[in-house]
């Protein structure tokens, strides 16, 4: 019994360890190499606005690779088709058990009953109401209850915590299309169809965790990264159904971009274009003559997320992961089990316990505490 008491401590320290530490402590105390540990380290920053010396990112490099694809712990894997097969796959198996899905029809308002705090329904922009007891959302927490649920139907307190809450992000994302793979300086016995330096997660501009803090120091003070991160995959050698024979679709996810720039606009043609030529030529340092295989490509930065996909602050978590917006704490003190001071209304995206990644866990957990409470009535 005392053996399992102190295992159990020892779990336990680890653990909070590994909740209050940066990133750069949690990845000094296993590894030794620079350019394997700033490799893993942007498992720590990706999507958030926040460095490898952060207190908490730590956790979200936890947070990240923690997964499990095809029964192996710490792996993903590409869709076929692209990432909206997963979409389709989810409609597909709905309609099939009965679901009636209508789109392109976007929401003005949550209705609430002023007397009750119950849930009414939604009202479109076009005019339509639909009426419903339980109403789930998998938009943002701001967007949910600031947007579209009335103000005074909601407590001063729990409103307050969703306007407060972080929702910055340094995140662009860039999708290429090229007429050749990009060969790789330290690769030998290059294969033009592609070989496995081309099928994995493939990491530029991070060779070590000080150069990963600079360019997130830079966007701190509102500048683009001179040196940005780049986690780069190419889904297109394994996945020939989503590219022309002999080119390829390239996937840039990138940081450190600040939604608003201390100078210059997101807007301007000029700046987006400097910044896509920019990432383009520190690739070319990796692998020669990329900038020049590049037939198209289409820019994503935070403003762009945030309008074309409805992410506050074009934060790909629906928030930050911090730890003051964590497990109990999400999306709000007292908030974190999917209900909502509205009754019937319940939240199910990435804003909800226990956050942002494709796994569907806010959604099912989401789900099943709807049915408890249906059944409870």
């Amino acid at each position: 019994m005392q053996c399992v008491k102190l295992n159990l401590f020892y779990t336990g320290r680890n653990f909070f360890d590994l909740l209050l530490s940066p990133a750069s402590k949690i990845l000094n105390n296993w590894f030794e190499g620079d350019v394997l540990k700033a490799t893993l380290a942007t498992d720590a920053v990706i999507g958030t606005m926040a460095g490898v010396n952060t207190p908490g990112s730590g956790y979200v490099l936890l947070h990240h690779i923690m997964g499990e694809t095809g029964g192996q712990r710490g792996v993903w894997a590409y869709v076929e088709g692209g990432m909206g097969s997963v979409s389709s796959a989810i409609s597909k198996a709905a309609l099939e058990a009965g679901v009636q899905i209508v789109t392109n029809a976007e929401v003005s308002q949550v209705m609430v009953d002023e007397n009750t705090g119950k849930v009414q329904g939604v009202a479109l922009v076009d005019g339509t109401e639909l009426h419903s007891s339980v109403v789930l959302s998998n938009a943002t927490p701001y967007k949910t209850f600031v947007d579209l649920v009335p103000a005074n139907t909601l407590p001063e307190e729990f409103l307050c915590a969703i306007k407060t809450a972080d929702y910055s992000s340094a995140t662009t994302k860039i999708n290429v299309a090229v007429n050749a793979l990009p060969q790789f300086r330290c690769c030998k016995n290059i294969n033009p169809e592609g070989g496995p330096e081309h099928m994995g997660t493939i990491h530029i501009g991070s060779e070590s965790m000080e150069e990963i803090d600079i360019a997130y120091k830079e966007a701190a003070g509102g500048f683009s990264s001179t040196r940005p991160v780049i986690e780069m995959t190419i889904p297109s050698v394994l996945d020939k159904t989503i590219s022309p024979p002999g080119q390829h679709v390239i996937n840039l996810f990138v940081q450190y971009t600040p939604y608003k720039l201390s100078e210059g606009s997101w807007q301007d043609p000029a700046v987006r274009k400097s910044f896509a030529e920019r990432c383009f030529s520190l690739i070319d340092e990796y692998a020669p003559h990329f900038s020049s295989s590049v037939i198209g490509y289409d820019m994503l930065t935070p403003p762009d997320l945030e309008r074309e996909f409805g992410l506050t602050g074009g934060n790909i978590f629906h928030g930050a992961m911090g730890l003051d917006s964590l497990f109990l704490m999400r999306p709000a003190k007292g908030w974190s089990d999917y209900r909502t001071p509205v009754k019937g209304l319940y939240l199910c995206g990435s804003g909800a316990h226990p956050g942002g990644g494709v796994m569907g866990a806010p959604g099912r957990n989401a789900a099943a505490v709807v049915l408890d409470d249906l059944k409870a009535r």
